[in-house]
C-alpha cells in the first residue's frame, strides 16, 4: 500500500497535465477543505487508497478548484472526489460518499 497517496497540486496548469494523463489511465482528484471536519474524516479514509491522488486543498488552490468545476461541469463541493478518464470526468462523489474502497471501485470501473 502507498504510504501517502496524495500528490498536492495547486496551479491551474496542473489540470492540463492531469487531463492528459487520464488518456492512459484514470486519474483521481480529491478536493479537500482544511477547515472542514467532514473533509478531515474523509481524508483519513481516502489516505488508505493504493494509488496516487491529486490533492487540491481548496483554501490554497481556489483558482484550480474553480477551473476543475468549470471544465468538468461538476459543481464544487468539499470534500469531493473526481475520476478523470480520456480527458473528462467520468465519476464523482462528495462528502461521506467518498472512501478508499469506493475510489478503488470507481477507478476499476473506468479503467
Amino acid at each position: 500500500m502507498n504510504e501517502n497517496p496524495f500528490n498536492p497540486v495547486a496551479e491551474v496548469s496542473a489540470l492540463d497535465d492531469l487531463l492528459a494523463r487520464s488518456h492512459t489511465a484514470p486519474v483521481v482528484l480529491f478536493k479537500h477543505s482544511a477547515t472542514c471536519s467532514i473533509s478531515a474524516d474523509v481524508y483519513r479514509d481516502v489516505a488508505k487508497y493504493d494509488n496516487e491522488i491529486a490533492l487540491v486543498v481548496v483554501q490554497t488552490a481556489r483558482p484550480l478548484s474553480n477551473e476543475i468545476a468549470a471544465r468538468t461541469g461538476i459543481r464544487h463541493e468539499s470534500p469531493q472526489a473526481i475520476v478523470l478518464r480520456n480527458g473528462k470526468a467520468v465519476w464523482h462523489a462528495a462528502h461521506y460518499d467518498i472512501s478508499a474502497a469506493v475510489l478503488r471501485r470507481a477507478v476499476l470501473e473506468n479503467s
